[in-house]
């Protein structure tokens, strides 16, 4: 299984990426052994994910969620809301 995730970081932006193991990756991002782009930006909060079975469409919806306005971003993530307790 993949994960395509957005993050809100701790300076309200938005980042999107893809891993296999979710709570590893974001674990990894809060340390700072994340993408150079959080690092700076810590700490940072899963705000939405998606599963998905085959690597090349995690790929593709990374792009694509990534090429979104962030107003479509935000959009996206009120539409489908994670919540850390469930």
């Amino acid at each position: 299984m993949f994960y395509v995730y957005i993050l809100r970081c701790n300076d309200d932006t938005l980042y999107t990426g893809y891993t296999v193991n979710l709570k590893n990756r974001l674990k990894r991002h809060n340390q700072g052994l994340g993408a150079k782009y959080t690092r700076g930006r810590r700490p940072v909060r899963l705000v939405y994910f998606e599963e998905i079975k085959d690597k090349g469409d995690a790929l593709r919806r990374e792009y694509y969620i990534k090429s979104l306005t962030r107003n479509q971003k935000l959009n996206l993530i009120r539409e489908n809301p994670y919540s850390p307790n469930e």
